[in-house]
């Protein structure tokens, strides 16, 4: 497994080493103790999720407060999505920066969240097949959408003309308010 971090801290790629013939493939998805040794402490995934949406979908851009913080490891098994987060962090120096990715199912590379981060996807073929794990179960209390379209985070999404998206998703918080929110915890 080969990592590279990314210019937000604590994020990053995992691309595994795949072996192919005419027969197909074979690859490591994933490495517990590879991963934890390359991060330099314990991240333990207890919850698998798996979704499959249609072309121009937006998911996101979700994340839970403390005490159910959720960590991410994101894997796109069928097509393709631009994926984004949104640092979130308290104390962070990029808070309310976004970082985009692109996962494809033909890359196999993996997209590592840590907790403190709203995360959400567009779908940018046909159909995408998305799978990641959570450091945490979900929890529908702690959660919070952060609104997709917010100009304040200027995420430039492929298709933000007409997308496709949930009723939880069109009624997202702004960051401002989110921030003020964020502050206020443990004040």
């Amino acid at each position: 497994m080969d990592f590279k971090k990314l210019s937000i801290e604590g994020l990053l790629i995992a691309t595994p080493q795949v072996y192919q013939d005419d027969r197909g493939y074979f690859f490591e998805s994933f490495n517990q103790k590879e991963f934890n040794n390359y991060l330099g402490k314990e991240v333990d995934f207890v919850q698998d999720n798996q979704s499959k949406s249609s072309r121009h979908t937006i998911r996101g851009l979700h994340f839970q407060k403390a005490p159910s913080a959720q960590g991410k490891l994101v894997r796109v098994i069928d097509g393709e999505i631009f994926d984004v987060v949104v640092d979130l962090r308290k104390e962070s120096k990029t808070f309310g920066h976004s970082l985009s990715v692109t996962l494809t199912s033909e890359s196999f590379q993996a997209f590592y969240v840590p907790e403190g981060f709203a995360h959400g996807f567009q779908v940018t073929s046909n159909t995408a097949t998305v799978f990641y794990k959570t450091t945490d179960f979900y929890n529908a209390e702690t959660e919070v959408t952060l609104a997709w379209n917010d100009s304040g985070i200027k995420i430039n999404w492929p298709n933000s003309v007409s997308p496709n998206l949930s009723k939880k998703d069109c009624n997202g918080l702004c960051l401002n308010t989110l921030k003020k929110e964020i502050q206020g915890e443990n004040s």
